[in-house]
């Protein structure tokens, strides 16, 4: 979290979704097909503009049996609402991992918060902005390539993730906002509005929880996402990780997050997988990194935000 160029890192990491232990069937689904932009009838636009420096259309692809968004240069929020009856009053962002450059928009983000409102958590879609790439596929994929080379250019490295990521911390930032301002509309508590976010995600949910103005998040999901030490505010939110130890990028460099929470006096829960490699999100697999959701959900009820 304190390198600019973990973007670089992280943007690999969606086209690595499948790792050694994941299925056969998913595995012979890797090629990227571009496909028609959705109707997205109930996404809100956030209203932080658009990024001065994109130029290409928002363009969708499918891969690995789900749907993928990139050249997204305008942030919105979708919501997924539990009914009257289930609602608990919790809300949480869903923030989709893909480096930075594309969002894991069905399985990191649609179906997350579809399950999610089925235990009584509003939850809310956040297609944040991204990363400008080239518009048509095959030089997508040419970028692509060029970064797993190191070929591609690195942006400046900074000390600052609040500057390195400003763009999306704005856009998780009004997320936030615009849900508190309509709480009583989606029968949501101001006060128990959360965040999860996956991969590049993740790296958003704690930059927008240490660095975001006045967004003081109820409780935060870190899902296979940077595990750096940071400095803990005094009323950091409790904490959710979830990670496998066979994941490529970030089970190796140390679990200096939890130990930060846990030297704040701060609620952290982590759960490490034996398998499941990197992106597993929703996907159903034969490891028990299966299982997150599950858990998420238990600890979200021990916190009394879910059903």
């Amino acid at each position: 979290m304190k390198d600019h160029s973990m973007k670089n890192v992280l943007g690999i990491s969606i086209f690595m979704l499948i790792s050694a232990t994941s299925s056969v069937a998913l595995a012979q689904n890797d090629k990227m097909t571009p496909i028609p932009v959705p109707n997205q009838p109930t996404a809100i636009t956030l209203g932080t503009g658009k990024l001065p420096e994109s130029t290409a259309d928002e363009a969708w692809h499918s891969q690995y049996g789900s749907v993928f968004a990139r050249n997204v240069s305008i942030a919105t929020l979708t919501p997924f609402l539990p009914s009257k009856a289930k609602a608990t009053g919790a809300a949480v962002i869903v923030a989709p991992g893909g480096g930075f450059r594309t969002l894991s928009m069905e399985n990191e983000g649609w179906q997350v918060a579809k399950a999610l409102a089925d235990k009584g958590v509003a939850a809310f879609v956040l297609k944040y902005r991204l990363n400008p790439t080239p518009p048509d596929m095959a030089g997508f994929e040419e970028s692509m390539r060029q970064m797993f080379s190191g070929a591609a250019r690195r942006p400046p490295a900074t000390s600052d993730p609040s500057q390195a990521l400003a763009p999306q911390i704005a856009d998780a930032s009004a997320a936030f906002a615009l849900i508190r301002s309509r709480a009583k509309e989606w029968n949501v508590d101001p006060n128990k509005v959360g965040m999860i976010g996956f991969s590049a995600g993740a790296m958003l949910t704690m930059s927008t929880t240490l660095y975001g103005k006045d967004v003081n998040p109820a409780f935060i999901g870190n899902i296979y996402g940077p595990l750096s030490a940071v400095t803990v505010p005094a009323n950091a939110p409790p904490l959710f990780i979830a990670l496998a130890s066979d994941d490529p990028f970030f089970a190796n460099a140390g679990f200096g997050l939890i130990e930060s929470w846990k030297t704040a006096k701060r609620p952290v829960e982590f759960h490490l997988y034996e398998q499941g490699g990197h992106g597993f999100g929703m996907y159903q697999k034969e490891t028990t990194s299966t299982g997150w959701f599950e858990s998420f959900v238990a600890w979200l009820r021990m916190h009394k935000y879910a059903r």
